[in-house]
């Protein structure tokens, strides 16, 4: 089998690139490095270039003859796409459309889609399944919603047999320390808190007002490891069963920012200082996530998400990271 895994010098993409090739997958990644470093990319063959271009995608899936891809490429920060929403909709929709569209006249027939929670916005009930509403507060978590509609457009029309996974709070790293989580900026709570902690300088807290045990926002991690695992399970699901399929992946267990401060001072026993802030538009107040549908049909299940497990490797990574 041969995969085109786009945005595979990322998070994310990355740690299923390398997964897949421990599996026997041949893989070619295919990465702007926008947001990716090169130095992720530990096996396949890598390329440089823009997932949108047509015909740099068309060239290589002539080239290639892929059974399938992984689509990890997008632009991924709230607060940005709420103040610069066209770069978003430019990137996450519109190049989306195009390697869809390649994907159609050169007869790749899966695809598996990196989407969010944020397509469910403010939360009716917790935890989130995929019956739940989806009412996106931001334009990134619009982007991926009209990601998954387009899919299921193409699959009807065109027979492009997609899994779509909605994540939530993507969180650790290798084992290994060799590949791990490394955005410029980084927004994420749990490298903002090591930052904070390895430093000295107090991180921001973004709210205290929100309706949870203690104010701050509360929100579900799930391993990389994890979710790399899952993409694997989610490729062979809707192959071997000729479907279109979309889950919702986290751990099912919701912390809040201030319970995150304490359990990496615990693991770490180094203060973490941090400020109050305000609320930042665009942020739920809660994000916990529903895994049954991927437990039931994928045989799924988060074996490394335990909370103080995501804070070692994490921790372990900002202390060996090469890039």
């Amino acid at each position: 089998m041969k995969i085109l895994v786009t945005g595979g010098a990322g998070y994310i993409g990355s740690h299923t690139n390398r997964l897949l090739h421990e599996r026997g997958v041949d893989t070619v990644v295919l990465d702007d490095l926008s947001d990716g470093h090169p130095e992720a990319v530990v096996c396949g063959r890598f390329v440089r270039g823009d997932f949108g271009d047509r015909e740099l995608v068309g060239r290589l899936m002539a080239e290639e003859r892929f059974d399938a891809v992984v689509h990890f490429a997008a632009f991924a920060s709230v607060p940005d796409s709420v103040i610069r929403p066209a770069r978003y909709y430019r990137n996450n929709v519109t190049n989306m459309q195009n390697l869809m569209d390649c994907c159609v006249e050169h007869g790749v027939k899966y695809f598996v889609f990196s989407s969010s929670a944020a397509t469910f916005g403010e939360p009716e009930y917790t935890p989130i399944d995929e019956s739940h509403p989806q009412k996106p507060i931001n334009p990134y978590g619009m982007t991926k919603l009209i990601g998954e509609r387009l899919l299921a457009d193409y699959d009807r029309a065109y027979g492009l047999r997609s899994c779509s996974f909605r994540y939530f709070c993507a969180a650790g790293d290798a084992k290994d320390g060799r590949i791990g989580e490394a955005h410029d900026p980084e927004t994420h709570l749990i490298p903002v808190m090591i930052k904070a902690a390895r430093s000295g300088r107090p991180f921001k807290v973004f709210g205290t007002d929100y309706p949870t045990r203690d104010g701050s926002c509360i929100r579900d991690f799930v391993h990389v490891l994890d979710l790399a695992e899952a993409h694997i399970l989610g490729l062979r699901y809707i192959m071997e069963n000729d479907c279109s399929a979309d889950f919702n992946l986290g751990s099912s267990a919701g912390f809040t920012v201030l319970e995150m401060v304490r359990a990496l001072e615990k693991v770490t026993g180094q203060k973490v200082p941090y400020e109050l802030a305000p609320r930042r538009d665009g942020d739920p107040a809660v994000l916990l996530a529903s895994n049954d549908k991927a437990r039931r049909l994928l045989g799924w299940e988060p074996v490394h998400s335990g909370i103080e497990e995501i804070l070692r490797d994490a921790w372990n990574w900002e202390t060996v990271r090469g890039y």
